[in-house]
């Protein structure tokens, strides 16, 4: 995964978001890879909102195929 610059608000909840995602990612039979880049995704998208945040499936989804777009 290449390093994408955002502007962080806050950090609160951004290690809870992390175990949650690759917690879930994993269980759902995506590899270890692929669960610890939509962590990342998912702790980008909490940091870059004021306060404790909610990440929604649809954040990371529409995060993630921004993603893969940029590396082809």
């Amino acid at each position: 995964m290449q390093p994408k610059v955002i502007i962080t608000c806050a950090v609160t909840g951004a290690g809870d978001t992390v175990i949650a995602t690759l917690a879930v990612a994993a269980a759902s039979g995506n590899s270890l890879v692929d669960s610890a880049n939509l962590a990342n995704i998912a702790a980008g998208i909490a940091v870059g909102q004021v306060g404790t945040a909610i990440v929604t499936s649809d954040e990371v989804v529409s995060a993630y195929s921004a993603f893969a777009t940029d590396r082809h």
